[in-house]
């Protein structure tokens, strides 16, 4: 029995799994830009690259579809052994689907607020209010978020876009 013990540590470690080996990360990345068509930051592209600490088991055949009909995010999955990856997509307006009506609407509507913009944070209620001056770090539509960079944080602030240079934290009315 106790002959067996190194044989059995011994299988282990030549193992996979046990051996370090672990999916391709970059090579999900290249599947994406070729199931999407379009380059990373692009629109109809990835967001960004997948996460590289992500220890994926090795799968020999990956499949690629869309989350859902608005091709929002790209999922990545494996059958065995079973894994899952979601990879965000740049907005896009594609005539071809029917879920591009409400997003050619929606790119019409300019931005309100737009990356550098000063802007104005707002939040409160009967008796008190807060304001805070900050930057803006991105584009927003009324109602959309945005992170606000703000002098003495170390952090962005998110706050939702009201009108042209003001918005209110997330969760306090206007």
């Amino acid at each position: 029995m106790l002959r067996l013990l190194p044989l059995a540590a011994a299988l282990i470690a030549a193992t996979p799994a046990f051996a370090g080996a672990f999916q391709d990360i970059p090579s999900l990345d290249r599947a994406v830009v070729a199931f999407t068509g379009h380059a990373l930051g692009e629109a109809g592209g990835a967001r960004a690259t997948i996460d590289t600490r992500l220890k994926l088991a090795p799968c020999p055949t990956v499949s690629l579809s869309w989350r859902t009909e608005a091709h929002d995010s790209v999922v990545i999955s494996c059958l065995g052994p079973e894994w899952r990856v979601f990879v965000p997509v740049v907005g896009r307006i594609d005539v071809a689907t029917p879920a591009a009506a409400p997003a050619q609407r929606a790119a019409a509507v300019p931005p309100v607020i737009r990356r550098g913009d000063p802007v104005m944070i707002e939040a409160g209620q009967n008796g008190f209010s807060i304001t805070r001056e900050g930057v803006a770090m991105g584009d927003a539509l009324p109602g959309g978020r945005v992170l606000i960079r703000v002098a003495d944080a170390k952090t962005p602030v998110q706050a939702v876009a009201v009108e042209s240079g003001r918005a209110t934290l997330p969760g306090w009315p206007e």
